[in-house]
């Protein structure tokens, strides 16, 4: 009988998104990030913030689907089936979570403005790591459109880019 609603609610979901910046700092597109895996886009295609401080927030609205042991990332899926990594330096899976006080849990709803972790970024440059905040769209087979509208100097949760899920 609201098959009719279905179907509407069907069109909300791949509905563009709005992608933001996860940290205040420097906004690069993924093929300038210093890590081949993600600048050759092997994860999927994204972008990265250089960060100038350690509260890292969300990059998108959605839902927490995993906090990785080591604390180093965090994978999140938005409404429309799309999920994103958010990979939280180079390298830093051997840091054993050391720098990272995660603020999330598996399940959590979040907006770009909920914190998602606060990073020491003193200990990731005293163990030689890059400080690159990486947002990975790690689904893109059901990505129809990602655009990166904002590169440059962006504040925390600056709106940055969209991404549309295909129907």
């Amino acid at each position: 009988m609201f098959d009719f609603l279905k179907k509407d609610s069907k069109k909300d979901e791949s509905a563009a998104a709005k992608l933001f910046a996860p940290a205040n700092g420097t906004v690069v597109s993924i093929e300038e990030v210093a890590d081949p895996v993600f600048s050759q886009k092997m994860m999927g295609d994204g972008y990265a913030v250089i960060p100038t401080d350690g509260k890292i927030y969300s990059p998108v609205t959605g839902k927490v689907v995993s906090v990785f042991p080591t604390k180093h990332a965090v994978g999140i899926e938005l409404p429309n089936g799309v999920e994103i990594l958010l990979h939280m330096g180079l390298d830093t899976v051997e840091l054993n979570g050391g720098p990272f006080t995660t603020a999330v849990s598996e399940g959590d709803q979040v907006t770009p403005e909920t914190l998602i972790s606060t990073v020491d970024l003193a200990a990731l440059e005293a163990a030689g790591k890059d400080n690159a905040m990486v947002v990975v769209l790690t689904n893109m087979d059901k990505v129809a459109d990602f655009t990166l509208s904002g590169k440059g100097q962006a504040s925390a949760s600056a709106e940055i880019g969209t991404l549309t899920a295909k129907a």
